[in-house]
Formats: C-alpha cells, structure tokens, sequence
C-alpha cells in the first residue's frame, strides 16, 4: 500500500503511522531538515511541449503563462502553476521556527513531507499545557504546512493535542474568527507577519482552555447527543444526508469506549462529545492508511468535521 508521508522525523513518540527518523531534542534547524526530508529546494521552468516534426524541423513551442515545480534533488515534477504563482521553499516552514525554538521555548515535534514534495509540514510544542478536572491534559502546538498542489494556501495555526488519546483539535477562539492564518500563493509568504496575525500569545491558549473547561461541566442528555451527532455527520457536499458509520462509531467513543472517555472532563458531557469525534477523525476513520488519515484530520475533510463538532459543542453552551 502506497503511503502519502514521503519523509518526516519526530521527537518523542514514535507517530501513529510508524514512520519517522527518531531525533533527540534540540536538534539544530539543518538536522530537522536533513532527516524529515525537507533538505532540497522547489525549482520552477517554463512548460514546454513538443510539436513534432513541422517541415523536418523538430520544434519546441511553450506556455508563456505557466511554468512547472519540480524537486531540485530528484527532479521530480510536482505541479503546473501561474507565473505570479509564490512558492514557499520547504526550508522557510522549518526556518519559521527559529526564533520561536531559540527565545520563546517551543520545541520542535514533527516535520516531514507529504505526497512525494507536494505538501510539507512543521508542528512545534509551544509549551502551554492545561489539566481539566485534574487528568485531562492537553498540550499546545503550532502548525505551518504549505502545498504547491493547489490543494491549500500556506497555513499556520495552533493546535491542541489532547495527551490521553493524541486527538488533534485547531485551537478557535469563536466561531467569526479563523482558526488559522492562511496565505495564498498568490501573495508573498511573511513569516513574521503571519506570527503577528496568529496572535502568538498565553491570552489565546487560556482563551481556548477556558471553553474546553466549559464544555466539560455542560452535562448532555441523550436527545442532546443524537441532534449533535446530526449535525455533525451531515453537510451541505451530502445534501443532509447523513453519515451512519461514522456517526455509530462516534457515539460507541462517546459512550464509554473512547480512549478518556471515563474521565470526569469527557463522561457524558459535551466536551466528551467533542472528542469523541476528534478521535474518530484521527485514529478511527476509514483510510487508504494512516497517513491518508493524518492528511485529512490536519488538511482535509476531517479537520472540516472536527470543526463543526467544535461549533456544535458550542451552540450547547451558549
């Protein structure tokens, strides 16, 4: 079975999909870079194509509007753009780093490639950390992944990491405000002003961490759960159709067999619905593989579902 993780390293734990070089911690940029395999450039050249034979001539015509990224160590290709196309180089997601490592004592957790060089990612510990109800823990993280696919903007966001289960969570401080700040690759990508507009603060995190607790004392019937599990596994792309499977297995995580599920925090509660769901995106979700599942739990379709469980946990402590 293919894997969509090309290359990544880790600190700590080994990642749930078993790949990964194992690096002790702090570990200086260009290790980082040699061993998650972000160590080589994206190159750009125009787009050419072959006529054919035109009067015995052999001719060579191009696209003046496109031009084509490739690796610069394999040569690989890895999608057409536009001209005014920006490229953010794989060194730049681990270079965002720097000052935030050096001075501000985050730490590097993972980094790695994803799909042959066509998405890549950096995910750094910031430091914060929060016990609910005493042995809820969850860490907080920032993460900066970019594509030259035309699958995503470059994104920076916090993320939470709930400890007992490693479920992953955007961290969103309400439902008008964006959980990440996203550049498109029609613009130039400025490190330090996506800091600026991430609000790399305490305030944000005690912000979050307060709706968590919140969300932990809302005590939640059984109707209660059944409209949030609805609302939840149905969507506009399904015409309201909802999904039955994956809504089963949610309410069997909520209902007692969910890795935390027990806690105080999480039984019976509507943060205990919130997990239940971000557990079933990360570890119990039907996929090619784990990695599959990786890139949609942080990019894709189930980060969209992890998000609109957090506005229906929401609605029911408003």
């Amino acid at each position: 079975m293919s894997h969509l993780v090309d290359s990544m390293a880790y600190v700590g734990e080994m990642p749930w999909h078993g790949l990964g070089n194992s690096l002790q911690k702090g570990q200086s940029l260009d290790v980082w870079a040699q061993k998650s395999g972000l160590d080589w450039e994206i190159n750009k050249s125009p787009v050419l194509f072959d006529k054919g034979n035109t009067n015995r001539i052999h001719e060579i015509g191009g696209f003046e509007d496109k031009s084509v990224l490739y690796r610069s160590d394999t040569g690989a290709p890895l999608s057409v753009v536009s001209q005014r196309y920006n490229v953010v180089q794989p060194r730049e997601i681990l270079e965002f780093y720097r000052d935030l490592t050096e001075v501000s004592g985050f730490e590097l957790e993972t980094a790695g490639v994803l799909k042959g060089g066509k998405k890549i990612w950096a995910l750094a510990r910031t430091g914060q950390t929060t016990s609910i109800k005493g042995n809820d823990v969850t860490k907080g993280y920032v993460l900066l992944a970019t594509a030259c696919d035309g699958s995503m903007a470059t994104t920076a966001q916090f993320t939470s990491v709930r400890v007992v289960c490693n479920n992953t969570l955007a961290v969103s401080l309400s439902q008008e405000k964006e959980s990440a700040v996203k550049v498109p690759h029609s613009t130039q990508f400025d490190a330090k002003a996506v800091k600026k507009d991430l609000g790399l603060s305490v305030s944000a995190w005690d912000e979050f961490m307060y709706q968590m607790k919140v969300f932990s004392e809302r005590r939640i019937s059984h109707k209660e759960a059944r409209n949030f599990y609805h609302n939840v596994f149905s969507s506009r792309q399904t015409e309201g159709k909802v999904n039955e499977r994956a809504m089963a297995k949610a309410i069997n995580l909520f209902e007692g067999n969910g890795r935390g599920s027990q806690l105080a925090s999480s039984k019976n509660t509507a943060l205990g619905l919130l997990n239940s769901v971000t557990e079933f995106i990360d570890h119990e979700q039907r996929a090619h593989s784990s990695d599959h599942r990786m890139d949609s739990a942080w990019f894709g379709a189930g980060a969209q579902v992890k998000q609109r469980a957090l506005s229906e946990a929401r609605l029911l402590t408003a």
